[in-house]
């Protein structure tokens, strides 16, 4: 039994099904904001937008009880906010990062869908990069 059997065990079939929809638009939409951020004219615009896509994550993943997609969506929106509070241009330390934690949601995707168990966090996800540039 994995992730998407345990969740249709203990929630209402349409707020899974719902949180599925949202997630897979979430996760097919972060890339190319992250890339976005290296674009002067757009990143205030894509960073605003990924702190929202990962504060939803956020609150939907503790509603369901993922523990770790939760821990790491607050991690990562916690990130965000910085970046939005320097209001520096950001560095390709950080981009990569960022790209890194986009794949980290989205192989959670495909255990979603395939009903697996959720792979593990890399602990490299768990450095922060150097925020200045």
């Amino acid at each position: 039994m994995g992730v998407r059997s345990d969740l249709d065990a203990n929630f209402d079939f349409e707020i899974v099904d719902e949180f599925l929809d949202h997630y897979s638009m979430m996760v097919e939409s972060m890339e190319v904001m992250i890339i976005d951020l290296s674009k002067p004219n757009m990143y205030e615009r894509s960073i605003n937008e990924l702190f929202r896509v990962f504060h939803n994550i956020k609150s939907a993943s503790g509603y369901l009880q993922i523990a770790s997609m939760n821990k790491l969506a607050a991690f990562v929106e916690d990130e965000l906010e910085e970046l939005r509070n320097n209001k520096q241009a950001i560095n390709q330390e950080t981009i990569d990062w960022l790209l890194e934690i986009s794949d980290m949601f989205a192989a959670w995707h495909d255990d979603l869908k395939q009903d697996n168990e959720f792979s593990k966090i890399k602990f490299s996800l768990l450095k922060t990069p150097d925020l200045e540039k």
